[in-house]
Formats: structure tokens, C-alpha cells, sequence
């Protein structure tokens, strides 16, 4: 996705005079390779803006060298918040752009009134789920009718967990699972669902980690009738995204190559850099910092997506139905755009901080009640 926007910015005569160069780096999703490839492509590369990291892990390890080397960092997938870098623009979802909502969209319109939430063992899923059970809780969800399941990376063996689910289901009230589960284990997953006959209408699932490039050339049968949340489908009826689709089609000469809601997020955060980059008159990383806040660009859904003064952004929020052809059908969307929460407002030690990166508190985690600035986050 990178290449092809760096491709056509450089088509339009590239930015301040000068063509855009693009430099690769793999760190082969080898957590402590992240901070060593980040701080190559910073001193060695000379590289203005970093757009990348997938997991959590990865994004906590580079983030103390971008914060050393004051560079930027555009993070495009959705994430636990409880963050906000001076040196990271978080162009995915923070958790009430997109896991507060899912709950509401199940507890208001399906009725929902038991909850699994099953993640992988990490830090996204874990902070997630502490503020949705947090969430949950407060909304007077009782603490028996919330089950919490993690599972390591790549978990293929789903019997017994999907057989506890069934069980904590058949308690005569309506059950979701909420799944943070992440990449490659969610095919099994949904797979031993289908073996021990839990349709979507007995309890739905609502994925914040299987989109469309994760359903592409598998068997989505097992998948059909679930549910996903993001901020973006390749669905969406807008001319932003027919024109974008046809453009990454050409780019990848594949008309089977699917887009997904991470590809939309660098699409807005490219768009954000280099309208900063006009602004600030240079590519400087401090200097495009200070530009990038208030910036807003068009968004593939038909709406523009505007930087906010805590570095995430304003985004709507889609709930889709899991099709047959690994697409989604939009059942549910916000009436209009959800600005992203650094801290959330269900966990005690968040709901009383801020962040603001505009002069003069310039700060990711101001205390409002001591009045005090505790410094980063890692």
C-alpha cells in the first residue's frame, strides 16, 4: 500500500520539489528486530517518516527509539490505547473506535446479556479486555456472566475452549463472543465453532482482528453470519474507495487483491504527512509534529478524518456481517465520526488523564487532578 501511494504522490510531482523514496525494511515479525530495523532506517536510511508495526509488541519496541531519535512513527492497526507518543500518529482504531462500540451493537441491538471475550496472550487483548470488562461492569453486566479465555500466537487446538463456550452459552440468555484473537489462529477457531454446531445465530462472534485480507483464500463457510468491527470495509459504497480499489488492483495487476482497514489507516496517515510536509514547509520530523495536528484528509468512506491534538483521529465506526465471498455486508455505522481515545474512561488510573500535544502542555498523559505531566509510555 506504501509503494502504490508513494508511487502516485511521486506521479503528481512528488512533494517540496523532490521525489519520495521508499526503503523496506522486514523484521520478520521478530519483536527485538523491530527497535534495531527502526533505529537503521532513522540513522543509516535517513528515513523522514516510518509508516508500519502490525502487533503491539512491535509498536512497544520500536517506540523508545523513535522517542530518542525524535522521528515519527504512523501506526496503522487498531490497538489497546493507554497511549500517546509525542513521536507516534495512531491511525487505527484506539478501543472506543471500535470495542466499545461492537459491545454496544450486541448488547442494544442483539440483546446480549452473556459475554466471552477470548483473545491471544498479549498486551492488545489483555488491555482490551480489561477496559470492556471494566465497561461491561459498569453498564451492570454481573461478573458471572463474563467469561475471559487467551490463547498463545498460532493456537490451533480450539475443542475444549469452544466446548467451555457452548456451555457458558447454553444458560438460557443470549451469549457473544467478543474475539481479540489474533492472525492465524482464528481459522481453527472458527472451524471447531462450525464442528460443534455454533451458528452465528446461536452466538455470534464480533472479530476485531479477521478482515478482509485474513478471509481471502480461505474457507469462509464456518466464518458466514459472524461478525467484525472496524473503520472500514472494502465493501463501502463511496467514490474515494471505487477509485482507491481500482488504483491498488492496477498497482498489484490482480483484480482478486483485496484492501482492508489497516491499508485505509496508512492511506489517511500518508495523506496526513504530506499535507503536514506542505505546511511545515519541510519534511523535518519536529517540524511536521507541530503541522500535523487539526490536519484533515479525506477518509475512504466518504468522510474526512481530521489529526487530533492526542495523535489519534477522528474515524466512523462499521459493524459488518462476515458474506460468503469473504466480504462484508455494513449492518451497523455511527452517524458520524468517533474521535479516538488515548485513555480510556472505564479504567480509574485513565479516566483522569489527557492528552495534548499543542504547546503549551504538550504532554501524552497530563494528570488533571495533580496538574502534573508523567512523561512517556513504553
Amino acid at each position: 500500500t506504501m509503494l502504490m501511494l508513494i508511487e502516485d504522490q511521486n506521479a503528481k510531482g512528488g512533494l517540496l520539489g523532490k521525489q519520495l523514496e521508499a526503503v523496506v525494511v522486514d523484521p520478520a515479525s521478530d519483536w527485538p528486530l523491530f527497535a534495531e530495523k527502526a533505529r537503521e532506517l532513522i540513522t543509516k536510511e535517513n528515513a523522514v517518516a516510518t509508516f508500519g508495526c502490525w502487533t503491539s509488541v512491535s509498536r512497544k519496541s520500536v517506540l523508545p527509539v523513535f522517542e530518542e531519535l525524535d522521528s515519527i512513527l504512523f501506526y496503522p492497526v487498531q490497538y489497546e490505547g493507554e497511549e500517546s507518543s509525542k513521536n507516534v500518529f495512531y491511525t487505527g482504531a484506539a478501543p472506543n473506535q471500535q470495542a466499545i462500540p461492537a459491545v454496544d451493537y450486541l448488547m442494544n441491538e442483539i440483546g446480549v446479556k452473556r459475554w466471552i471475550l477470548a483473545g491471544t496472550d498479549y498486551v492488545y487483548p489483555r488491555t482490551t479486555n480489561k477496559i470492556l470488562e471494566a465497561y461491561l461492569k459498569a453498564k451492570g453486566v454481573k461478573e458471572s456472566d463474563i467469561m475471559i479465555n487467551y490463547t498463545p500466537f498460532g493456537h490451533s487446538d480450539w475443542q475444549s475452549i469452544v466446548s467451555d463456550i457452548k456451555k457458558f452459552g447454553s444458560a438460557g440468555m443470549k451469549t457473544a463472543v467478543v474475539s481479540t484473537i489474533n492472525g492465524d489462529a482464528n481459522v481453527p477457531f472458527y472451524k471447531e465453532l462450525g464442528n460443534q454446531s455454533v451458528s452465528a445465530e446461536d452466538i455470534p462472534v464480533v472479530a476485531f482482528s479477521v478482515g478482509e485480507e485474513e478471509l481471502s483464500g480461505i474457507d469462509t463457510k464456518p466464518l458466514v453470519g459472524h461478525l467484525a468491527a472496524w473503520n472500514y470495509f472494502m465493501s463501502v459504497d463511496a467514490p474515494e474507495n471505487d477509485e482507491f480499489i481500482e488504483k491498488w488492483h492496477a498497482f498489484t495487476k490482480d483484480e482478486n487483491r483485496v484492501t482492508n482497514d489497516p491499508m485505509e489507516a496508512h492511506y489517511i496517515g500518508f495523506k496526513m504527512w504530506v499535507e503536514a510536509v506542505k505546511k511545515a514547509g519541510t519534511t523535518d520530523p519536529a517540524a511536521v509534529q507541530e503541522a500535523i495536528i487539526g490536519v484533515a484528509v479525506p477518509n475512504l468512506t466518504g468522510g474526512l478524518s481530521a489529526m487530533m491534538p492526542n495523535h489519534h483521529i477522528t474515524k466512523p465506526v462499521l459493524i459488518g456481517e462476515i458474506q460468503d465471498d469473504g466480504q462484508f455486508e455494513t449492518v451497523w455505522k455511527t452517524e458520524g465520526l468517533v474521535p479516538g481515545d488515548a485513555w480510556s474512561d472505564y479504567l480509574p488510573d485513565s479516566k483522569i488523564l489527557v492528552a495534548d500535544w499543542r504547546s503549551p502542555l504538550s504532554c501524552g498523559n497530563y494528570n488533571v487532578e495533580t496538574a502534573t505531566c508523567s512523561g512517556q509510555n513504553f
